[in-house]
Formats: structure tokens, C-alpha cells, sequence
């Protein structure tokens, strides 16, 4: 079978067991995710849709996400698309947006509190950007290297070129995004956010000092951008029909430009710098607690979608000192998960559907995506979830530590953990000194992680309960097929915007 015709095959395997194409409202994929509205969630068959080898977990949150991988995901779902398309060509389009209007609406209201979903809309704007902040930023790192051993010199400015070319307009994306989320004109939010990075700003003097490019960053354009949706929408409702195509445009752009220029630049600037100089002060005086705090709980803000809210910071710390030192403290959590749930293995020898579990899922815990472990095993049995987040502090702790020595661990772009984040690490001091220091804290997580798991993780009832044999051979043979299914998928990478708790394997029969 060709890779199209295997694509087309699992898009077709998932499409009945989700309700069928009349039951898609909306169809979209993220990095390792293929994210469906759906008319009647009572129609999902999610048994089922677990079983399938191709399927890795799925996620219950604003819309359905059905875990893939990202080398799958982005192939199967144009031809899930297409599958959907083919068949909507029967129904009028009337016909489609009736059909479960209401339970769309009555999902939404009772899934949705304002501040989740300003964390959504967060999330929307800035996860778009991860894969070109991932490519610049491995891009960035290769051309350090090759800079330092003082190979290619003619190369490495190109490279620098590419590197730094997003970077240098990060804003104008963001404001694009953010206008575009708020229910405005794309493109008039990016106009307005290009004023934070042109270089005639540099001759304005705004409370006495002179602005500089770039000044207010990511936080400016999305003051910005939100601005102009205001302004636009405002213009909207009062300017006549006949002049609107010009009047709104002119007035959106100028109100929008002349705030923006005169007062958020500067307030976003300030912030921006706050947060940056907080960033520092904290690692540098309080490295090793600060590093145990985050590295303790990133995993519960990952499962209350408030992870998010660290989105922007990432992005203002990158944008200033070219790495953002957070995110491999808060990987860290990642590998306490992944100790855990070797110590599970251990401790439960008997029971072969949370052994296959977790042979499925620990490439990809290794490789950062904790998901399948977290919500598959740990989660559902409790204590080991707490002694996961135990592995993530000291694990955190462990690189807060040299952070307060002065050994600066940080991460170019956001994204990765585990193991994929090593293309994207920098510093302060050598690449080498940075490695070693983020492997040691993966040891650390992955050490106290186990021991902690085995030694204080399971109670006496809880190895009576599941440390049974709760297969039947016929379930044994399907898990053997879905583990070949997924040793060819590839490697996966963490999905930041992942708000909903996916579930894998049941662990029990």
C-alpha cells in the first residue's frame, strides 16, 4: 500500500467512528493532533476510535483531537478533508449548519469559562508560530556551531540571515494572528503591529526617551492588534457603506498606529522588560527552589490548560535574550513522568494492558509527549501521578540550580521537551556545558521519578487491584499490531496548546 492510499485508509477508519461526515462541523490539525468540531459529540464511538493502531489517544476540550503524530497528522488530514468534502456534496450547506446547532452551542457554553477561553485565544495566536520558531531556531543553533569551530565562513551570515529573519518580525505574525482571532481584518492587525519593528521609530521621543525597533515585542502587537479589531469593528458600524473601503482601512491604521506609537510601545516595553529582568532575578537568587516549584507543577497546569498562559512569556523571553531559560526547567516534569511510568512497569508485572501502554508510549515520553503515559497510566492510578511531579521537581531543581550558579540553560523556540528539545538548547556558556547540564536534569527527573514511584507510588490495594493479568489473547494480539502500527509512525514532538486530557489505553479490561 502507498503512503497516500495507508493516509487515506486511516482518515477513512476514523471518519464513521467520529459520527460520519454530517456530524464535522470543522476539520484542522496542530503538530501531532487532528482537531474536529464536531455537531453531536454523543456520536463518537471512542472505544472504538482508541483501538485503532494509528490512533495514539484522543482529547476532549473545545474541539475532539484525536492524537496522531506529527508526521501523520499533517497527511492524513487533507485526506480527511477530502473525505468529508466528497460527501458533503450530498447536502446543502443549510442542511449541514442546522443539524446540531443547538448541542454546538450547549457544549460550548458549558465547556467554555471566560478565562479558558482567553487562554484558547491565546494559544490560537502564538501556536500557529511554533514551526517556524523551531526551524529558525535549530537553524540558529547550527550556525552557532559552525561560527564557533570556524567552519563555512562564507555560509554562517547567510545562515544567521535566515535564522534571524522571523525573529526580526515576530510581531508583525502576531498581530496578524491576534487580529484575525478577535474577530477583526488580518491583515490591518499586522499593518499595526509592523509599526513596533520599523526602524523610523528610532527618531520619536515618547515620555522624554526615543523609541527603539522592536520595542514592546510580542506583548506590543498584541495590544496592538487588539486595538484595531476595536477601531475597525467601531468604524464599521458608523462609516456609510460607500466609503467604507477606504474610510476604515485609513482610520483603523492611523488611531491604531498613533496609540501604539505614543503609549504602547512603551508601557509593552516596560512590561516586556519586567518580565525578563523577574526571569533573571529569580533563577539567579532563588534557581534551585524556583526550578522545583515549576518543575513540580507544570504537569497539573498542563492538565488545567493553564500552561498556555506561558505561551507569551516564552516568546518575550526569546525575542530578548534569544532563549527563553523556563522551558527546560518545565521539561523537566516530562521526564519525572517518564521514570514513573517505568516504575509501573515494574511494579505491576502481571498486568499486560498498562505493560503495552506503556511500551507504546515511552518513545514518545522520552521524546517529550507525556500525554499517552500521563492520562494512560499515571492519572488513572493516582499516587504514580504524584510521584511523577515529585521526579519533575528535583529534575527542575537540578537545572534551577546551575541557573543560579550562573550557567544559563535555554531553549531557542518552544515546543519540543525531552529529548527534542537538544537541536534547540543555548546559553550563556559552551553548548557542550548546556547539554550536559539539560541531560543531567532529564537523569535527575527520570531517577527520582522511578525510585520515587516505586518506593511510595502504590499502596497495597492498588497492586491487588491491578496487578492481574486482565488480558484475553485476541487483546494481546490486537495491542502486538497496534505497537507495530506505531514503531513506524515516527518520532512525535509536545503540542503546546494541548489543553484537554487525551486518554489512551484503558487500563483495565
Amino acid at each position: 500500500m502507498s503512503t497516500d492510499d495507508k493516509n487515506r485508509a486511516v482518515a477513512a477508519a476514523i471518519l464513521p467512528l467520529v459520527g460520519g461526515p454530517a456530524n464535522i462541523d470543522s476539520v484542522a490539525h496542530c503538530m501531532t493532533r487532528l482537531r474536529l468540531g464536531l455537531r453531536d459529540r454523543a456520536l463518537v464511538q471512542d472505544e472504538a476510535l482508541k483501538a485503532l493502531p494509528s490512533v495514539l489517544g484522543v482529547v476532549e476540550d473545545d474541539t475532539y483531537q484525536i492524537v496522531l503524530g506529527p508526521g501523520t497528522v499533517a497527511r492524513v488530514t487533507p485526506e480527511f478533508e477530502a473525505l468529508v468534502a466528497e460527501a458533503a456534496v450530498k447536502h446543502t450547506a443549510a442542511d449541514l449548519a442546522a443539524a446540531g446547532a443547538a448541542i454546538k452551542a450547549a457544549r460550548k457554553a458549558k465547556n467554555a469559562t471566560p478565562f479558558k477561553l482567553f487562554l484558547r485565544r491565546i494559544a490560537n495566536i502564538f501556536v500557529p508560530l511554533i514551526p517556524a520558531l523551531i526551524g529558525c531556531g535549530i537553524i540558529a543553533g547550527l550556525n552557532g556551531l559552525l561560527v564557533n569551530l570556524g567552519w563555512l565562513p562564507g555560509i554562517t551570515p547567510a545562515l544567521a540571515a535566515v535564522a534571524s529573519g522571523f525573529m526580526a518580525l515576530i510581531a508583525v505574525f502576531v498581530g496578524h494572528n491576534t487580529a484575525k482571532e478577535f474577530g477583526g481584518t488580518a491583515i490591518l492587525g499586522g499593518a499595526v503591529a509592523s509599526v513596533i519593528v520599523f526602524a523610523g521609530v528610532a527618531k520619536v521621543e515618547v515620555f522624554g526617551r526615543t523609541l527603539s525597533p522592536g520595542q514592546g515585542g510580542v506583548l506590543g502587537a498584541l495590544g496592538a492588534a487588539v486595538l484595531a479589531v476595536h477601531v475597525e469593528k467601531w468604524c464599521r458600524r458608523r462609516v456609510p457603506e460607500s466609503l467604507d473601503v477606504l474610510v476604515t482601512p485609513t482610520l483603523t491604521v492611523l488611531v491604531s498606529g498613533l496609540v501604539t506609537v505614543f503609549g504602547l510601545m512603551y508601557v509593552a516595553g516596560e512590561v516586556s522588560r519586567a518580565i525578563g529582568d523577574f526571569a533573571d532575578w529569580l533563577l539567579a537568587n532563588a534557581g534551585a527552589g524556583a526550578g522545583l516549584v515549576l518543575g513540580a507543577l507544570f504537569l497539573p497546569l498542563v492538565m488545567l490548560g493553564l500552561h498556555q498562559a506561558l505561551i507569551p512569556i516564552h516568546t518575550t523571553l526569546i525575542e530578548q535574550q534569544g532563549y527563553t531559560v523556563l522551558l527546560p526547567i518545565l521539561a523537566m516534569a516530562g521526564a519525572g513522568q517518564v521514570g514513573a511510568a517505568m516504575a509501573v512497569y515494574v511494579r505491576l508485572p502481571r498486568n499486560g494492558s498498562i505493560r503495552r501502554t506503556i511500551r507504546s508510549a515511552l518513545p514518545a515520553g522520552f521524546l517529550g509527549v507525556g500525554e499517552p503515559l500521563i492520562y494512560g497510566v499515571s492519572l488513572p492510578l493516582g499516587r504514580p501521578f504524584v510521584t511523577a511531579c515529585v521526579g519533575g521537581a528535583f529534575g527542575g531543581g537540578f537545572v534551577g540550580l546551575f541557573n543560579m550558579l550562573g550557567d544559563k540553560v535555554g531553549s531557542t523556540a518552544i515546543g519540543p521537551s525531552g529529548w527534542a528539545l537538544f537541536p534547540l538548547l543555548d546559553g550563556n556558556k559552551g553548548l557542550g556545558e548546556t547539554i550536559a547540564i539539560y541531560a543531567g536534569g532529564l537523569l535527575v527527573g527520570y531517577v527520582v521519578g522511578f525510585v520515587a514511584t516505586y518506593f511510595f507510588g502504590f499502596g497495597k490495594g492498588l497492586i491487588e487491584e491491578f496487578d492481574v493479568d486482565t488480558e484475553t489473547e485476541s487483546e494481546r494480539e490486537k495491542g502486538r499490531e497496534r505497537e507495530r502500527e506505531r514503531e513506524t509512525a515516527g518520532p512525535i514532538t509536545e503540542d503546546p496548546d494541548s489543553s484537554g486530557e487525551p486518554v489512551a489505553a484503558p487500563v483495565k479490561a
